[in-house]
């Protein structure tokens, strides 16, 4: 006679029980969510207030034709504002002239702040005094900057550059030295001079934290393997360092894309130097055409975001570890 056997104890609770205790299990996990994130809502409020609601109404007044000059011709322009940033020839300059300026000041500024770096690094007397003077440039007021390389050292009759230049032709027994009028002749090249010495130590610095980071026994143990400073340095160094650069040239980008000072303070956007925030500039403060300068500082946003997207990629690409 077959008998039935007695339900185990510790069964599993019946279907309706267990979906309650679910729901109440995700309610009391959206609950504890919510209690850590409540100290950082007034700091989102705060970013969302002071960053996201004006880009918001750059882009609404983008599509607008909105002229100070013309207050009867106002209304819809759809992307007019936008056509004509890149259909304008002295806007599509500008453009042109701030991805150059951009690519040029954060390369030349990542190569050098690494070498630097690289340097400092290394243990010799006075050296915490030697990284103190190179964080120097970077902590300069930027207009302080431009104007310390517009008149101090690329000025054609007392600058530092033209002098350093006489005292050589001096030592040859040349009494006629070439008096170059830099930032007239070159004034793109002053300008990313005067840039590069100013991030150069920004760069400087991420970089030898990360190097500080660096544990050393594996370079410790490299070494007794035979490697030699290249082989530590491609495979363990700049490994190593790859967040830090990605940081860097991140940070660079955003910044450097968004310059104003060195170009208003060294050439007031003539020669050919005028970038997209100076454009916006003229656009606004001197055409008053707020429309067109609201489509100019969104393409600067958006050109902004696809640089560094694009040197994130990039840097990845060539760090990527080979299989």
């Amino acid at each position: 006679m077959s008998t039935v056997a007695p339900p185990r104890q510790g069964s599993l609770a019946p279907p309706g029980q267990r979906s309650k205790k679910a729901v109440d299990d995700q309610r009391a996990e959206r609950r504890r969510a919510w209690r850590r994130r409540l100290p950082l809502l007034p700091a989102l409020t705060y970013l969302i207030l002071t960053t996201q609601i004006p880009f918001l109404t750059a882009i609404i007044i983008s599509f607008t034709n909105w002229h100070a000059l013309y207050p009867d011709r106002g209304g819809f322009a759809g992307f007019d504002n936008y056509v004509e940033v890149f259909s304008n020839p002295t806007l599509r300059s500008s453009v042109t002239v701030t991805v150059i300026l951009t690519v040029t000041v954060v390369l030349v500024s990542l190569i050098l702040g690494l070498a630097i770096a690289l340097l400092l690094n290394r243990e010799f007397f006075g050296r915490g005094a030697v990284r103190t003077m190179m964080i120097t440039p970077f902590l300069i007021v930027p207009i302080a900057a431009a104007l310390l390389w517009k008149h101090a050292i690329l000025n054609p009759t007392y600058g530092l550059l033209n002098g350093t230049i006489t005292w050589i032709w001096s030592l040859f027994g040349s009494t006629n030295p070439p008096q170059v009028a830099w930032v007239t002749e070159m004034p793109l090249i002053a300008i990313e001079a005067s840039l590069i010495w100013q991030w150069t130590p920004f760069m400087m610095l991420i970089l030898l934290a990360g190097l500080q980071s660096l544990p050393s026994d594996a370079i410790e143990a490299a070494k007794l393997d035979g490697a030699g400073p290249v082989a530590i340095f491609r495979y363990i160094t700049l490994p190593h360092l790859r967040r830090y650069i990605e940081l860097s040239v991140v940070l660079g980008s955003v910044y450097i894309v968004q310059n104003f000072d060195h170009v208003f303070t060294m050439t007031a956007g003539a020669l050919g130097t005028a970038n997209l925030p100076y454009a916006v500039y003229q656009t606004f403060f001197q055409q008053q055409n707020y429309g067109l300068a609201a489509a100019l500082g969104v393409v600067v946003v958006a050109g902004t975001l696809i640089f560094a997207t694009f040197a994130l990629r990039l840097v990845s690409s060539l760090q990527q570890e080979k299989p």
